[in-house]
């Protein structure tokens, strides 16, 4: 079977059933673990797949479906932590100010705080608000508004506006997906607004997402990439993706 007979087989199980394994189109094509990877890379260079650990998923055009909070806990856990711990080299200094996002992947950056650290830090996100309540280390301001069940964020004119009074050293951020060409996205208008007060109120934004959020789509811009000081995200991420994220001068960390 020639490549184009066989990245044309890849695609087409990738439109009947979503995703493709390495290890069972090696074996059903007779070739080697290497070769369906450089065809997946082929097709991901297509738009028709995205990459991700042992082997690729369909690449839809605009995802407008958002896991809830729980879905999203349970995904990616490992993934998120080491993340966690790679940011804390991005927190401001001793007595100085971020933002914490709504969301897992900074959910997991509270949980590893250090004791001796003191921050101020302001969020909108009831999970992040109430674990950071407990933190004697934390002078934390919590902004209200109208509470997405999805996520526990707080959206609307009121928390958007409390946020463009407010000037911090470094906020950190999630977002539903990331790509060279749309920038930082997610599903809903309401926290594309609250996140973009964000991102425009701090000196540094460090964006905290697993390889799954690269190279996709969501309904929303809430930033370009121009804005991002720097990507933390772990090692499963494609390296072409990596390389096209850093040309964009945007620093990348593989956690």
């Amino acid at each position: 079977m020639y490549a184009a007979e066989r990245r044309a087989a890849l695609a087409q199980r990738l439109e009947q059933h979503g995703r493709v394994s390495v290890l069972d189109a090696a074996g059903d094509f007779g070739v080697s673990g290497e070769t369906v990877r450089r065809d997946l890379a082929a097709l991901e260079r297509r738009g028709i797949a995205r990459r991700v650990h042992g082997g690729a998923v369909a690449r839809t055009s605009v995802q407008a479906v958002e896991l809830d909070l729980r879905e999203r806990e349970a995904r990616q856990s490992p993934q998120k932590q080491r993340i966690a711990s790679a940011a804390l080299a991005f927190l401001p200094p001793v007595d100085g100010s971020m933002i914490v996002d709504a969301g897992t992947s900074t959910a997991a950056l509270i949980d590893v705080l250090p004791d001796e650290h003191s921050l101020t830090a302001v969020t909108h996100g009831i999970a992040a608000a109430a674990q950071m309540s407990r933190l004697e280390q934390v002078d934390l301001h919590v902004i209200g508004g109208h509470v997405r069940g999805a996520t526990g964020a707080a959206i609307g004119a009121g928390t958007v506006a409390a946020y463009e009074t407010v000037g911090v050293d470094v906020a950190f951020v999630g977002a539903n997906g990331l790509s060279v060409e749309r920038g930082l996205t997610t599903v809903d208008f309401g926290e594309a607004a609250v996140k973009r007060a964000i991102v425009s109120r701090a000196a540094r934004t460090v964006v905290l997402a697993d390889s799954s959020k690269l190279d996709t789509d969501y309904l929303v811009t809430f930033a370009a990439l121009t804005s991002v000081d720097v990507l933390v995200t772990d090692t499963d991420a494609p390296a072409e993706c990596v390389a096209r994220l850093r040309d964009t001068g945007m620093e990348v960390v593989l956690a």
